[in-house]
């Protein structure tokens, strides 16, 4: 069987494996952006807060994504859990680092001018300083989703939704008449979710990033 065969025979359970792998890359990442910016937003007034953030995000990140999920299943189980626990850890880095540095980089004229006609602290957090920030965290979200789309695939190992599915099957039978159509299905259908994420963050950017701060 060719593998335009292979997609025409399967290609409602690849869309639904599809369908659930962008799903829980979406899922995770709100999460993952929630925590970062929340812990950026904590920590860049501190030199050593900062860079204890960044440092604790980034021994996350060494940790091989198989280890940590077989390190979860005797704690939360097989399937999801494990799953959008490790991804949501593994989409921390960029975010939190990125918010940091967007945060420091607001230029303090402007954040006095703020705090001159009478602006809150948190006022001037939302209404001045993350606004300015926005370009370099929107950027760490974006380079949390391509890291996770990938990661995702190993969430197979524990049950987890998504493409990995595939990919594990192909692998589990290599020799056989659909090993390599299986593998290779997998693996396009995760590039091809990755390249859409990518485009709709490139359209969010565009239309939440003034002009001239683009520039």
């Amino acid at each position: 069987m060719s593998f335009w065969e292979y997609l025409g025979n399967r290609h409602q359970q690849l869309f639904t494996d599809a369908l659930q792998h962008a799903s829980a890359v979406f899922q995770c990442m709100v999460v993952a952006t929630l925590l970062g910016v929340l812990i950026g937003v904590v920590t860049y007034r501190s030199e050593w807060a900062g860079n204890l953030a960044t440092l604790t995000t980034s021994g996350i990140l060494t940790i091989p994504s198989l280890a940590m999920i077989g390190l979860l299943i005797p704690i939360v189980g097989l399937g999801v859990p494990p799953t959008v626990i490790t991804l949501t850890l593994y989409g921390l880095l960029p975010i939190v680092r990125n918010s940091i540095v967007g945060l420091r980089g607001v230029d303090p004229t402007l954040v006095d001018a703020a705090r001159g006609i009478g602006m809150s602290r948190l006022t001037r957090l939302l209404r001045v300083e993350l606004p300015l920030a926005w370009p370099p965290i929107l950027t760490g979200i974006r380079v949390s989703t391509q890291m996770l789309m990938g990661i995702a695939a190993i969430a197979a190992y524990a049950s987890g939704p998504g493409l990995g599915n595939v990919i594990f099957r192909g692998l589990a039978s290599l020799g056989s008449a659909n090993a390599l159509n299986q593998v290779l299905a997998g693996t396009l259908g995760i590039i091809v979710l990755a390249l859409l994420f990518d485009a709709a963050y490139v359209l969010i950017g565009r239309l939440t990033i003034p002009r001239g701060i683009r520039v």
